[in-house]
């Protein structure tokens, strides 16, 4: 988690349960936004049997952790979660589910609804999340693992 994210539960306002209603970001940060991710394997099928939501939500956050760690960033990264129910009458599995993911000593801001149905047929759950991560060091910009191949080749065949 970065030093310069503060997370807050004003004393004028009921404690939330399993998130924080204001978490602020200040100084030179990477802020990253993560579209919604839904309960898809690799071949982009719904995980489970029909109406599994259990199944769905944990698959969900799973592919939200791979989308976090493709920047570097984990869980205790991530600051803000939207969440999209079919069905509300999930939202305690849901929060089961949350909360084997997220960091529930300082859990981010989080808004959840229930919405009539998501864009992929079948699919009961939706998470979509906001990260902070501190700023890259200045310096050479990183190159991609190809790029850095390519180099290594050159310069071996320079030194020939």
């Amino acid at each position: 988690m970065v030093g310069n994210v503060r997370f807050t539960n004003p004393k004028t306002m009921a404690k939330p349960p399993g998130y924080t209603y204001v978490v602020e970001a200040t100084g030179p940060n990477r802020l990253i936004f993560i579209a919604g991710q839904l309960g898809l394997d690799l071949d982009n099928k719904l995980v489970g049997g029909p109406g599994e939501f259990r199944a769905q939500c944990a698959k969900a956050f799973e592919n939200l952790g791979f989308a976090l760690a493709a920047v570097g960033a984990t869980f205790n990264d991530v600051v803000k979660l939207n969440n999209y129910l079919v069905d509300m009458s999930h939202i305690a599995i849901f929060r089961g589910v949350r909360d084997n993911f997220i960091n529930t000593k300082a859990p981010p801001a989080s808004t959840t609804v229930a919405i009539s149905q998501l864009a992929r047929p079948g699919a009961l759950f939706e998470v979509e999340a906001i990260a902070v991560l501190p700023a890259k060091v200045a310096g050479k910009p990183s190159k991609s693992k190809s790029a850095r191949k390519s180099s290594k080749k050159a310069s071996k065949k320079k030194r020939r």
